[in-house]
C-alpha cells in the first residue's frame, strides 16, 4: 500500500515537473496561450471566443435602432 502511494506521488511529481520545464528553465518562459484569441489564423478569419462574439453583437445596432436615430 505504501509503495503504491509513494510510486504514485513520484509519478505525479515527475509529470508536473516535465510540464513546467519551459517555465522553470527558460528565461521569460510562460505557458503557451491556447485560447482562441491567441490564434492569429482564427482572428484573421473573424473567429473569436464566445464572450468576444457576445460583446461585438451587443455593440451592433439593428435596423430598427438605426431608423429611430435618423428620424430624430
Amino acid at each position: 500500500m505504501l509503495t503504491t502511494l509513494l510510486f504514485t506521488v513520484i509519478i505525479l511529481f515527475v509529470s508536473v515537473l516535465l510540464l513546467c520545464v519551459k517555465i522553470l528553465f527558460v528565461k521569460g518562459g510562460q505557458f503557451p496561450n491556447t485560447h482562441i484569441e491567441g490564434n492569429r489564423a482564427l482572428g484573421k478569419k473573424g473567429i473569436y471566443c464566445a464572450k468576444t462574439m457576445d460583446r461585438i453583437a451587443a455593440r451592433q445596432q439593428g435596423l430598427y435602432d438605426l431608423m429611430r436615430e435618423t428620424k430624430g
